[in-house]
């Protein structure tokens, strides 16, 4: 789903970012109905970001497919191990470049769904979170002795933690909605 453009003259006119606003809404509905976090978080951001981009980038117009067949590309790209920073950033250098050689032809103006999907990406790469370490390997209880001479202080029951991209806590998170819806 593209912005229409009704001006066949290439006046004025405010574009809409209608693709980067549906792909958005979707996005926050099945993270809502998943109710896996408040929706105050920063990793709930991260994950509403990270979905709402696999939405944008994935999908046509609004009418084409079925919503289960939707559902089940939106599933099989936020799957782990399926390369989907790098999908994003393909997607994202195709569309810069179409929007760039519509600029230079005179025949496009800027696209703000486009320029919204750029900021999403930026925040999820630039943002890190603090998150358990998935990688960590040891016994429970390996931190070292906290201020009282006891356990690892505050993170003990929660493990080691480390700071990690805001994509790499989203796109799970965006993950398990879909399966959850």
């Amino acid at each position: 789903m593209r912005p229409e453009r009704h001006d066949e003259g290439g006046g004025g006119g405010l574009l809409v970012p209608m693709a980067w606003m549906y792909a958005e809404y979707v996005a926050d509905e099945l993270l809502r109905t998943g109710d896996l976090m408040p929706p105050t978080t920063l990793e709930y951001r991260a994950g509403r970001d990270a979905l709402a981009l696999t939405i944008f980038l994935s999908d046509g117009p609004v009418g084409e497919g079925g919503g289960g067949a939707r559902m089940a590309r939106w599933r099989t790209l936020t799957a782990y191990g399926t390369g989907w920073r790098e999908w994003v950033c393909h997607q994202l250098d195709l569309l810069e470049t179409r929007v760039c050689q519509a600029e230079r032809s005179g025949a496009g103006r800027p696209d703000p769904d486009l320029e919204l999907a750029l900021a999403a990406w930026r925040w999820l790469e630039e943002t890190e979170l603090l998150a358990p370490d998935l990688d960590a390997v040891g016994p429970p209880g390996g931190d070292p002795p906290g201020p009282d001479g006891g356990g690892g202080g505050p993170h003990e029951e929660r493990g080691p933690q480390v700071w990690t991209p805001a994509w790499q806590l989203g796109l799970p998170l965006g993950h398990l909605a879909i399966a959850l819806f």
